[in-house]
Formats: structure tokens, C-alpha cells, sequence
């Protein structure tokens, strides 16, 4: 029997798919972000996100089933990722976090991956 995941502490697949929900109602409405989402509709992405938190944070490995590797920096490489495109992504993972019922220990853990996640991905100065 394996031990409790961060998956299963935080609440599972609901909890990760209210993040991610909230994170992209902002990607939508953000004039730098935005176009860094040539899919027309966001759907694909945020499944994509979900699938990928899911199983980075213990839960099922569907994402690497279906995509293989997540190679982060490669897949992001075409985008011009600046401090600025970094902060404005941090704002609404940080509404997507805020958006679900974490104890303080937990929203910590979530949003430490996530700001070093957001530094790695930066690619530009400016």
C-alpha cells in the first residue's frame, strides 16, 4: 500500500481542475499571456495543465501517458517568457490557488512549485 500523495491531501482531481479553472479565466483575459495560447480555445491547455499538476503532485500519470515527457522549457521555448509574463502568470495561478480550501502548510508547498516553476520557465530579460 503506498502512503497518502499531496494529490490526495489537498483534495484530488477537483481541487487541482478549480485551480487550473480559475488560472485560465484569467489567461483569457490577459493581453500578454493570451497570445502565448495559439489554441483558440483554451480547453486543450487547461486540460493539458490539470493532467500535468495531477501527476507532478502524486495523482494519475494520464499526462505522461498521453504527452510523454512534460519538457517544460522546450514546449515554451517559441514564447518570449519575460519577467513581466512571469508575474502576470503567477497572478492567476495565485487566483487559481486562492479559488480552493488549502491549509496554510498545503497553499505553501503549491505555491512554492509554482513560483519556481514560473522562474524556470523565463527565457527573455525583458
Amino acid at each position: 500500500m503506498t502512503g497518502v500523495t499531496f494529490y490526495d491531501e489537498i483534495g484530488g482531481e477537483p481541487t487541482i481542475r478549480t485551480v487550473v479553472a480559475r488560472f485560465y479565466e484569467g489567461i483569457a483575459e490577459d493581453e500578454v499571456l493570451r497570445p502565448m495560447y495559439p489554441e483558440e480555445d483554451l480547453g486543450p491547455a487547461e486540460e493539458r495543465l490539470a493532467l500535468f499538476l495531477m501527476q507532478y503532485w502524486g495523482g494519475p500519470s494520464s499526462y505522461s501517458e498521453a504527452r510523454g515527457h512534460p519538457r517544460l522549457r522546450m514546449r515554451h521555448a517559441p514564447y518570449r517568457v519575460n519577467p513581466d509574463a512571469r508575474d502576470r502568470w503567477l497572478t492567476h495561478f495565485r487566483a487559481g490557488l486562492d479559488s480552493v480550501d488549502l491549509t496554510p502548510e498545503q497553499d505553501e508547498q503549491f505555491w512554492g512549485y509554482a513560483q519556481h516553476a514560473a522562474q524556470f520557465m523565463v527565457n527573455s530579460p525583458d
